[in-house]
């Protein structure tokens, strides 16, 4: 009996359903992997494709083939949607980093040519006008404060000051401005994405779904092999039939709607509580955690309100509740998102949206947002009181708050997409430990944005009260500490 001689073996690029495909076999037969690349070449993995992926729901061969996908020219709010994938790895266009000023907006569709869109338009621009006349107050008042160190490098100095200008400008940034996203993905969490997108009441994502679909369908854009000179092989379609048979989801966009109805039916919380920017919330019956998450998604209550009416139904309200969001799943559809429970830290967070969208790219946890909207107020950062422009940024948040609150009782889509970085959000966030100790520990060194600097701290804060020993070996920086020349 031979022994196989041990062999490491990094492979070129191919087509994605063909690496998944051969990947599969690989591991099925007895050959080695050359073989395995020959055989799939020779035969149709199409075949292979809709029996075992579509016929037999063999799901995890599609983690087997990767894609490097960009999107260009779409809105923040997209953007969020894009990235709202667990198993998800990319990078969006940094408002940290980024002059967004030339950027321009995006107009749904729908109020395209209507006076609805002069509405919309005038409210971008007033926003636009006051991110970019701040720009230099601000900028030159960090100067002032935190003057050149002699070993640093004008450029240097200077790149750095107008990042931290923009960590106070982006404030007045919108979910309708534009921004760039590369993502690699598994075709499986592509398909998944497809899918999604396709079954959101949102023009612009079902849009992107389509053209995800196109995409697949199609030979990729190739241009480091024409630089490369190598194009022979690399213009076959990138995922021709996951392309055809993604497809929106009846589940998802039946359930969303009517668990909302329910909330407004079965609910009735009145006001809005206030609520603190973290909240550690107690431990509770994975039943109430359930009911009380769905009813978190599709309101704009904290938590904590929602857990204390919940805690007051009997058993079988709240087994109902829960029968709404299970009633009109398929055979293949996911749990939604809502049904990851059990975690042993849950915060409840409400922050502005810039700060928020930072976070939102740690992906071992659970994050369960609500709608984006103007109820919950904005942030003010100390810097405009500093700079002296203070009332000229109130101004502006507070006439857009009108407008904004005005066209969503008409229009809440195009509200939505113009609601500015500046303003609050909640956010559901489950994890472990582990997860707690790495956002509190990361997010709050000097080197983050003061937004989710303190969000961060907080959590490590509430985790000492809670759980001092656990709490205590979290390594996070106080916002006080500052250093405004690293990056």
């Amino acid at each position: 009996m031979n022994t196989p001689r041990r062999r490491v073996l990094a492979l070129a690029p191919m087509p994605p359903e063909k690496s998944a495909y051969a990947l599969a076999r690989y591991s099925r037969s007895p050959d080695s992997i050359e073989d395995s690349l020959r055989w799939v070449h020779g035969h149709s993995s199409e075949k292979f494709w809709e029996q075992f992926y579509f016929d037999y729901g063999h799901a995890s061969i599609a983690d087997l083939g990767h894609v490097i996908i960009c999107f260009e020219g779409i809105s923040e709010l997209a953007a969020v949607h894009l990235e709202d994938e667990v198993l998800w790895d990319g990078q969006a266009k940094s408002s940290r980093y980024q002059n967004f000023g030339p950027g321009g907006v995006f107009v749904p569709e729908a109020i395209v040519g209507t006076p609805v869109e002069t509405t919309y338009r005038g409210i971008a621009t007033k926003l636009h006008a006051t991110y970019e006349s701040l720009h230099a107050p601000i900028k030159a008042s960090l100067t002032q404060q935190t003057p050149k160190p002699d070993d640093m490098k004008p450029a240097t100095y200077d790149r750095t000051m107008d990042a931290r200008t923009f960590d106070i400008t982006r404030y007045l940034l919108t979910l309708a401005s534009q921004t760039n996203i590369g993502q690699v993905v598994s075709i499986r969490t592509l398909e998944k994405q497809i899918g999604r997108l396709l079954s959101l009441p949102i023009a612009e994502l079902q849009a992107i779904g389509e053209d995800l679909k196109t995409a697949c369908a199609t030979p990729p854009v190739n241009v480091w092999g024409e630089l490369s000179g190598h194009t022979a092989g690399l213009n076959e379609p990138l995922a021709p039939t996951l392309a055809r048979y993604a497809r929106p989801s009846e589940y998802v966009i039946k359930t969303y709607p009517e668990l909302t109805q329910a909330a407004t039916e079965r609910l009735r919380l009145g006001e809005v509580q206030s609520s603190d920017y973290v909240e550690l919330l107690e431990r509770h019956e994975p039943l109430d955690e359930l009911t009380t998450t769905l009813l978190y998604r599709v309101t704009a209550y904290p938590y904590r309100q929602i857990l204390a009416r919940v805690r007051e139904w009997a058993e079988k309200e709240k087994e109902e509740l829960i029968d709404v969001a299970l009633r009109r799943r398929g055979p293949y559809d996911e749990l939604l998102k809502e049904f990851h429970c059990g975690y042993g830290f849950v915060f409840d967070i409400l922050m502005d949206v810039g700060g928020w969208r930072d976070l939102h790219r740690h992906r071992r946890c659970q994050q369960i947002r609500q709608e984006f909207t103007t109820a919950h107020g904005y942030d003010t950062p100390d810097v405009l009181k500093k700079a002296g422009v203070e009332p000229q940024y109130r101004a502006t948040m507070e006439l857009v708050r009108e407008r904004v609150e005005s066209l969503a009782l008409s229009h809440p889509e195009a509200a939505a997409y113009l609601t500015p970085f500046g303003f609050r959000t909640r956010c559901l966030f489950k994890m472990d430990y582990a997860e707690a100790e790495y956002i509190a520990r990361l997010r709050s060194g000097v080197k983050g944005h003061f937004s989710y600097r303190k969000v961060a701290w907080l959590m490590q804060q509430a985790l000492c009260a809670r759980y001092p020993f656990l709490g205590d070996r979290i390594k996070a920086v106080p916002p006080d500490i500052e250093d405004s020349l690293t990056r």
